[in-house]
């Protein structure tokens, strides 16, 4: 069965999309293996899948997403912005249309900024001009990825409100304040690498303990537990088996303990990369 669960973002010059809980994650494949990927995960029931100007492979997932039989207004495609197209909306329109090309697409469901930064001293006005683009039709919503809390908070000064920030989140890294801060500014938190990078959940007996309550895998209980706190999640699998199994986690409910159990294995630490110093 498709996909249907979703949320609804919302805030400047956005209102009512509905965005899919679950999407696929395409880093770090390119040509025919990313085109076989996404098609065999719309197949298996995907209907929202992440891409980024910086990944290579806009063209291999518009591909899939062209051969499809699903219907495109059925299907919810996320691609991120380089900083060569941050700035004036003449700028930034260049960016979508630059991403328009590569898919073949004729609009972006969510255009994101992928990094703030910050150096450059205009991750506002791009996020300003993404605003005001929504109008045109060529992206249904704007957001931003990698973005701290006091960045967002820059951006709310500027009396924007940001639809959705994607961030790194996982149960080892849960980064709570950084999570807060969005809440509290009414972002939607997108988790990308949502069950970790190379961590073997199987060694953490909350996660088992509960895979055996609910008759699921312990990847199945970090994405529910990303869901039923109200985030996106993206993971990335290329195997028939896991897609599917990413997407069966609509059926069950983690109870109020094992959410906070899960909580628990936060180490402190932050995302892999810091956006103050790290961007493109």
């Amino acid at each position: 069965m498709p996909n249907v669960n979703t949320l609804t973002l919302s805030g400047t010059g956005v209102a009512g999309v509905q965005i899919p809980q679950i999407g696929l994650g395409t880093w770090p494949h390119t040509g025919q293996a990313s085109t076989d990927m996404v098609a065999m995960a719309i197949a298996n029931g995907y209907r929202h899948i992440d891409t980024a100007q910086k990944y290579g492979n806009e063209d291999a997932v518009g591909k899939a997403v062209r051969a499809s039989s699903v219907a495109r207004d059925e299907l919810f495609i996320t691609t991120k912005l380089i900083n060569r197209y941050f700035g004036e909306v003449a700028i930034v329109r260049e960016g979508i249309e630059h991403s328009l090309q590569e898919t073949g697409l004729d609009y972006i469901d969510l255009m994101l900024i992928h990094w703030p930064n910050p150096q450059l001293g205009n991750y506002v006005q791009t996020c300003a001009s993404l605003a005001q683009l929504v109008e045109t039709g060529l992206i249904r919503a704007w957001g931003v990825s990698n973005f701290k809390p006091a960045h967002v908070q820059a951006v709310a000064d500027a009396g924007l409100a940001i639809p959705i920030n994607q961030i790194q989140v996982d149960p080892l890294s849960g980064q709570p304040d950084y999570v807060a801060a969005n809440a509290a500014l009414d972002v939607v938190v997108g988790a990308y690498s949502p069950t970790g990078r190379d961590v073997n959940l199987s060694e953490f007996p909350a996660l088992v303990q509960a895979a055996e309550r609910h008759g699921k895998t312990p990847h199945q209980i970090v994405l529910r537990w990303h869901v039923q706190q109200g985030r996106i999640a993206v993971p990335r699998s290329a195997h028939a088996e896991r897609q599917r199994e990413n997407l069966d986690v609509f059926d069950f409910e983690l109870s109020d303990a094992e959410i906070t159990a899960i909580n628990a294995l936060d180490n402190g630490s932050r995302a892999r990369l810091d956006a103050d110093e790290y961007g493109h």
